[in-house]
């Protein structure tokens, strides 16, 4: 993986689940972590780095043109952020393997507050602070 490619997954973390890390603490980064590598082990399918598969439009919320929490991946501190650091730690620990799939190998997730067309019940691997994560493939 390149600097990057890793660089990409903190942000992402970042922008997907920091409001969940003060009630949840690490476990809620380290799902959304899981997925990332899940779609990196599926074979291409979902993108062939990680740069691809957080970035390819519609997937991560907040790599979204419009999405209110785009401009927070681009803050001029956020290098400095205590919650960005622990997104850095932990894309480093999941991309070694150091740290335990804790969605049982899931590959979709979604906040609580909707439901995607493609949610399904019985696909349900997780409930974790505010989202619901699935194994589709």
């Amino acid at each position: 993986m390149t600097h990057n490619d890793l660089d990409i997954f903190a942000r992402t973390l970042y922008g997907e689940a920091r409001g969940e890390y003060p009630k949840e603490g690490p476990a809620s980064l380290i799902a959304i972590a899981n997925v990332i590598m899940n779609r990196l082990n599926r074979g291409g399918k979902y993108g062939k780095t990680i740069t691809d598969i957080c970035l390819k439009p519609r997937q991560f919320s907040c790599w979204n043109a419009n999405d209110p929490n785009r401009p927070f991946l681009f803050e001029e501190t956020l290098e400095r952020n205590q919650i960005f650091y622990v997104c850095k730690t932990i894309v480093e620990n999941v991309t070694t393997g150091r740290w335990p799939d804790l969605t049982r190998d899931s590959d979709h997730y979604h906040s609580k507050s909707c439901r995607p067309y493609w949610a399904r019940t019985g696909k349900i691997k997780l409930h974790l602070g505010h989202h619901i994560f699935y194994r589709l493939d």
